[in-house]
């Protein structure tokens, strides 16, 4: 009998896993609650109606179709019995292995204060996305017939909470989106009525970032006419606005960029965790005490050779997903060693930092060389061509196509 794979998760980390077994000689699992594979670095793009949902996503099927020793599960996991080698989904489904891979992802964290998400989604899923994308095009809506200044102004104001990439890529894709893209569209809206707040409890925005570059980010989104507000922590979000410190901002769009937790995989075992949830992995990515069990992405708690935490970004996944793949097939026994390619962020058209270690850009330069690397990362060749076209046209006519209204829109 073939030794057995189950890789629950299908981002980045476990489809990296999947294609390092391709031409084993083992029999590959892949279970996740969602049939398609997410390109998350762009989901804020399907937020601000720069991109359609099927740009960024891909049926894993299609996706791993050629690969002859794997198969796809649709399912939500619900636990493991490390003892009895057993998956066990929430059906009541379960699937034995001799290897388990665990590259479940992680959700938001509102540091206690979950009563927070109600009113400061975030962005995870494309359920999110197209959710936040609603919030966000009926403000201009209905602003357009508010006749209450005070409530129009509301309407008019977005806050973005957090201010690490994503916080800083959609708080720029607002300010973009409120001034260029829906301005002429509508009649009482002028490219100076929203107001585009980007708030972090820290000292500067990008913290993993170079100073000079993070300073390099600031001037560049304030340039877009973003507020910036660093070293404010947020005190009280509901559903009529935000507290910062002692400030009150009344604010019909709020969107959470601040922080993530981990799945509950860890607890699935009674793992070690840390704060985060995250499980705490040995040299070689495996849970403490669990030979055969493997943690990946930002399911883990790795860190590099210096003792520093890995990141929970898309090249850290990917590399640990294959990495896991050689330790499977017993073709390394050296511990994991990330090899770090760099960091890099958008602020709105033709600026962005990128930071390669010894060499650093801002500008366009760098927004180029993000999109051709977020490009070439997209998981099909009709994803990238689609995006390619996308970015282009919104380029040179500032049009967003994507601005479409989905789903139920809730009463005023």
């Amino acid at each position: 009998m073939r030794p057995r794979v189950v890789i629950v998760g299908a981002g980045f980390g476990g489809l990296a896993a999947a294609r390092a077994l391709a031409r084993a000689d083992v029999d590959v699992t892949v279970v996740d609650q969602r049939n398609h594979h997410l390109f998350q670095p762009l989901l804020y793009q399907v937020a601000t109606a720069g991109l359609s949902p099927a740009d960024i996503a891909a049926p894993i099927r299609a996706i791993l179709r050629r690969q002859a020793n794997a198969r796809v599960m649709l399912g939500r996991v619900g636990g493991v019995d490390a003892d009895a080698r057993m998956v066990r989904l929430e059906d009541g489904r379960s699937l034995g292995y001799d290897w388990l891979v665990l590259a479940t992802g992680a959700r938001h964290s509102y540091f206690g204060r979950d009563g927070w998400a109600e009113h400061a989604p975030g962005i995870k899923t494309l359920d999110d996305a197209t959710a936040v994308r609603r919030k966000v095009l009926l403000a201009f809506e209905r602003a357009e017939t508010e006749a209450d200044p005070e409530r129009r102004r509301a309407l008019l104001t977005f806050v973005v909470i957090g201010g690490g990439p994503t916080g800083v890529e959609m708080a720029g894709a607002i300010a973009e989106l409120a001034r260029l893209g829906v301005s002429e569209d509508f009649r009482s809206i002028t490219p100076h009525c929203a107001r585009v707040m980007l708030v972090e409890a820290g000292e500067r925005l990008l913290p993993s970032f170079p100073p000079a570059l993070s300073a390099k980010a600031r001037a560049a989104i304030e340039q877009l006419g973003v507020e910036v507000r660093t070293g404010a922590p947020v005190s009280a979000i509901d559903a009529e606005g935000v507290t910062i410190g002692n400030e009150r901002v009344a604010a019909h769009t709020v969107i959470w960029a601040a922080g993530v937790r981990a799945s509950p995989a860890a607890a699935w075992l009674g793992a070690a965790s840390d704060r985060a949830g995250r499980a705490i992995v040995g040299p070689n990515l495996q849970l403490l005490g669990h030979a055969q069990i493997f943690a990946i992405g930002d399911t883990a708690a790795c860190t590099d050779a210096r003792g520093r935490m890995l990141p929970g970004i898309a090249p850290v996944a990917k590399q640990q997903g294959r990495y896991v793949g050689r330790v499977i097939l017993g073709r390394t026994r050296q511990p994991f060693r990330y090899r770090d390619w760099g960091n890099l962020a958008t602020i709105g058209r033709h600026r962005a930092v990128i930071d390669f270690g010894r060499v650093r850009l801002s500008g366009t330069p760098a927004w180029l060389l993000w999109c051709t690397a977020h490009i070439f990362f997209l998981a099909g060749f009709r994803n990238r061509l689609a995006v390619g076209a996308t970015w282009l046209w919104n380029y040179l006519t500032f049009e967003r196509g994507a601005r479409l209204i989905t789903g139920d829109a809730p009463h005023p």
